[in-house]
């Protein structure tokens, strides 16, 4: 841990000290921002959420890995001024065979905000029903025909409050996201994400990992319920690459977190402090005009915490293809209609 505390300031150090060589000094602005206009779109995509259970169990077995039947996922959103706003529902139809991997449920919902170089993003996730993967490895009752625990009680949840600081004055996430903006020639930046979390895995009936590989000796193994709440810092470096009408942009960070981890079992609650790391990564790219867009999303985001040498890690992967239209919104038609609705007078 020391040594991942010292790579991380060393990170630190290089982000500040690079601040200025990747500093744009044009005049001209690099981006076009179409936040008087408002912006629907939709999107078709995934979202998964598998997780993985490490630990010395018995029988050689080292790694738990626990699988989300996931849905396709249709969302609906708008995007106006600085306030953007989502939400998606769930297409009937699941990605895996539920005879192997049960039903799951999903929920989300999010949104964010921009204030001068400051970007806020607020999202809140669920996930209900797993399976642990090749469970037949280790209990005699399965087979490769039936390899997996269905565990429909088995749930993950996550909130997450994100911002982003860019050194780079020029750049915004708006115009790197494509959807109330777009940028008109190549940019980079280096940023510092704030990061503040809370996640679990939990059941609401018995233990999350099964009675077959629970240590006696170790009364982590019979938790029904553990997470964490963390926070912390990621610096990062952002790039956006432009020709003709096409763009791709990616950024990715790495960093450190304070962490607040906890377990529960029985009618016990431990609670624990300590550091984790972190890393994200999102990559955008697709088609952007003025009056309409069609962009490719993928997230990643990386989540765990350990206790000794029992580790439970959660990951968050997304990928979406949105497509949305620019409508402008003429403002004195609309103080006109406000004001025949009312009475009122000029």
């Amino acid at each position: 841990m020391n040594k991942l505390v010292q790579h991380f300031f060393l990170l630190f150090l290089i982000v500040f000290g690079s601040n200025r060589l990747v500093g744009q000094k044009d005049t001209i602005l690099p981006y076009e921002l179409y936040d008087e206009k408002l912006v629907l779109y939709t999107d078709l995509g995934f979202n998964s959420a598998p997780s993985s259970i490490t630990y010395p169990f018995k029988n050689d077995v080292e790694k738990l890995k626990l699988r989300n039947n996931y849905n396709a996922l249709l969302g609906l959103g708008f995007s106006y001024k600085w306030l953007s706003f989502r939400f998606s529902l769930a297409v009937p139809g699941a990605s895996r065979a539920k005879s192997r991997y049960g039903t799951s449920n999903y929920f989300n919902f999010g949104f964010d905000f921009s204030l001068k170089r400051f970007f806020f993003d607020v999202d809140l996730q669920g996930n209900q029903g797993y399976a642990y993967k090749n469970a037949y490895k280790w209990n005699d009752s399965l087979n490769k025909l039936k390899p997996n625990i269905i565990r429909e009680d088995i749930n993950t949840f996550s909130f997450s409050l994100n911002t982003w600081h860019f050194f780079n004055d020029h750049f915004k996430m708006q115009p790197f996201r494509g959807s109330t903006g777009a940028y008109t020639k190549d940019i980079q930046s280096f940023y510092l994400k704030y990061t503040f979390n809370v996640y679990s895995i939990y059941s609401n009936e018995k233990s999350i990992i099964p009675y077959q590989l629970i240590d006696s000796t170790n009364s982590k193994t019979s938790a029904t319920s553990v997470g964490a709440v963390d926070l912390g810092v990621l610096p990062g470096f952002a790039y956006v690459k432009r020709f003709n009408d096409f763009q791709i942009g990616a950024m990715g960070g790495f960093g450190v977190v304070v962490q607040s981890k906890f377990y529960k079992y029985d009618n016990s609650f431990r609670n624990f402090i300590g550091l984790a790391p972190r890393y994200d990564l999102k990559l955008i790219a697709g088609y952007n005009k003025p009056k309409y867009y069609v962009m490719l999303v993928t997230d990643f985001d990386n989540k765990s915490f350990r206790f000794n040498d029992l580790i439970f890690r959660q990951t968050y992967y997304s990928m979406r293809l949105v497509g949305g239209i620019r409508l402008g919104i003429d403002r004195d038609k609309i103080k006109l209609r406000r004001i025949k609705i009312f009475g009122q007078e000029l």
